[in-house]
Order: structure tokens, then sequence, then C-alpha cells
């Protein structure tokens, strides 16, 4: 190192930099690529480190349009009927529609139209007959389901139309809290590693998520009870990472009353205001 070193000093002695490198240069070993290394943070430190999962469902139908959005909508429907060209279908039917106008007047000629034309038997009107008879049987999914009816807040099928977070019903302490799904990391493992475990742990492998990156989404620090509070043990900081669901459910590994599927507004009617407040920060609902 002592070669690199002095050609940097060199460098910036070039530049006019002064008194260069400072008085200590620390070159540290770069960190594992995914996610942060706790080894240093953790040796001493009277923290405790958590790696937490928000698990989101995406929407899966579209939003409803807004007023707005429809008379938009409608606006640029008119000006594509207006101003685009005929489709081929378009075209047939006003040529079919000449032809029977001419045989009503009497002015129909047989040499006007080919042979295959006299053979066509299937109209274009009888075309837009048979596709709206299609269209009337065509009968859209609600967007309500019987698990919005039920208010049943541990189907992944609800709110279809929003994204949706995993909570966890977990003992702290001597009380029971909603949480985001965690656990403590371990020696060895990067903090995203951690999240993983924790998604493995909760639903016995049996969901598969798309992590988003390595890096944190979020970050809570919090105290413990001052009646577990030792000089070594004083709290703990909780590192959030994202991940969007690709298949599986929680109703066979977990108990029904111990998770729920929630919307943005509903956060609120689980987790504790600060908690609260840094969870809001990073899930949103776009």
């Amino acid at each position: 190192m002592a070669a690199p070193v002095r050609r940097l000093w060199l460098y910036g002695a070039e530049l006019g930099l002064g008194r260069w490198p400072p008085r200590t240069l620390c070159v540290a070993a770069p960190a594992r690529a995914s996610g942060t290394s706790a080894a240093s943070s953790s040796g001493g430190s009277p923290w405790r480190l958590l790696g937490a999962l928000c698990l989101q469902r995406p929407p899966i139908v579209s939003q409803p349009l807004t007023p707005q959005q429809v008379e938009m909508a409608e606006l640029l429907q008119q000006i594509e009927v207006e101003k685009s060209r005929y489709s081929d279908h378009e075209i047939r039917a006003l040529e079919e529609t000449r032809r029977l106008e001419r045989r009503k007047a009497d002015i129909y000629d047989s040499d006007d139209d080919d042979d295959d034309d006299e053979k066509d038997i299937l109209l274009a009107q009888d075309l837009e007959d048979t596709w709206e008879q299609t269209f009337l049987q065509f009968k859209p999914q609600p967007r309500v389901t019987e698990a919005d009816q039920k208010n049943d807040r541990t189907s992944l099928h609800r709110k279809l139309d929003q994204n949706l977070v995993l909570l966890v019903k977990e003992k702290l302490g001597d009380q029971e809290t909603w949480i985001l799904p965690h656990a403590e990391w371990q020696s060895g493992e990067t903090l995203r590693d951690t999240a993983e475990r924790a998604l493995a742990t909760l639903s016995k492998n049996s969901v598969e998520a798309k992590f988003l990156g390595n890096a944190p989404c979020g970050y809570y620090k919090f105290k413990f009870p001052q009646a577990f509070r030792t000089e070594n043990n004083i709290g703990a900081k909780v590192f959030f990472f994202k991940a969007f669901l690709q298949s599986g459910n929680l109703s066979q590994a977990r108990k029904k009353d111990d998770h729920a599927w929630v919307s943005r507004e509903e956060l609120g009617d689980y987790l504790k205001p600060k908690y609260l407040a840094q969870v809001r920060r990073f899930f949103m609902d776009i």
C-alpha cells in the first residue's frame, strides 16, 4: 500500500491541497454487496440489530377512474373517432350498404360485383351482431370481493386495486404488538440475509418474494422497557427491506388471527404512532 499512497500524496501536492493526505488515512475493505455488513457495528454495541421485511402485495386491478379522468377519456375517444381513418371492416360495411341501396333502387347490375362477392353470405352487419352477442355474454369480475364484504384482513383477495402490506402479531415483553415481520441479525450474514430469513421462518418457505435491492428502505430505533434494559442491552435498531409477493399464501403457515394484509390507510389501526410514522415513509400506495 506504500506506493499507491505515495502517488496519491504527490497528486494532492500537485493540486496545491497543502497537507494531504490527512494525518490518518484509513483504507477500509469493501462491504458485501447484498446488504450492510453488521459485524463491525454490533460488536460491543448495546443495540441489537434486526432485519425487518416490508412484504407487499401489489395491485391486481387498476383503480377506478376519477370524474376528471372519465371526462378526459371521453374527449380523447371523440377526437379519435373524428380524426381516424376508416378501418377495413368499416370500408366493407360502407360498400355493402351502397350495394343494398342500388338493389333497392333497381339500378343494380350483376356485372358491378365479382362472382366471389355474390358468394359472400356473412355480411359486416352479421359480424357486428355476433360480436355484440359475445360482448353481452361477458361478465367482468367484481371489484368488491367476498373478503371485502366480510372485512377479512387475513385474505389476499381484498382491496384488489391497492397495495397491501403484511403485518404480524408478535409478543414483545408482556404484551402483543403488531409489527412488520423481523428477525435478529446473526453473525456472518448481511441485514438483507436476515430479512430473507425472517420471510422463510414466517412462511415456512411457502411464500416466494422478490426483494427490491440490497439497501434498506427504512430505519427505526427503539429502546426496551426499563425492566428489560441492561447496560449491554439498551434497545434495537431495525432495518426494513422491501419485497413484492410473487406466490404463496400464509393461511397454512400462520394462525388466522396473528397476521393481516392491510392498506396504507389501515396501518393506523395496528401500528403504534412512532413505528407507524417510519413505516409510512417507505410504504407508498401508488
